[in-house]
């Protein structure tokens, strides 16, 4: 059974990018287009990874990541932000955020078996 990968990004064409590359990895990918849809996806299913978009309107990626740290039960759940940001690129690696890594988006597929594979080990 492969692992499950939820991909959290408002824009349609990201979110079926990601999808297409991680299915060719064998991952199982789940899809949310918004912080309100990941929490209550989070709360039907299990995922092994977040791969979480920073720049949402409504509730913005760091506003969901402190609704997902602030459940014990998700407290250690592996968490990547995706943006084109360099300065968030930079925030990240500062460790200014309670998130495991950063991939910059557009997605070059390398890169993103490469994040995701070490994120998963």
């Amino acid at each position: 059974m492969g692992k499950t990968i939820l991909v959290v990004d408002d824009d349609a064409m990201n979110l079926r990018m990601a999808e297409v590359m991680l299915k060719k990895k064998g991952y199982d990918v789940r899809k949310a287009d918004s912080g309100q849809t990941t929490l209550t996806l989070l709360q039907e299913e299990t995922v092994d990874l977040v791969l979480l978009d920073v720049e949402m309107p409504g509730m913005s990626g760091s506003e969901t990541l402190d609704a997902i740290r602030a459940r014990s039960e998700l407290a250690e759940l592996p968490i990547a932000f995706l943006s084109a940001s360099e300065n968030m690129e930079q925030a990240v690696a500062n460790g200014e955020y309670a998130v495991q890594g950063f991939i910059k988006k557009p997605f070059l597929p390398q890169k993103l078996y490469e994040s995701v594979d070490a994120l998963l080990a």
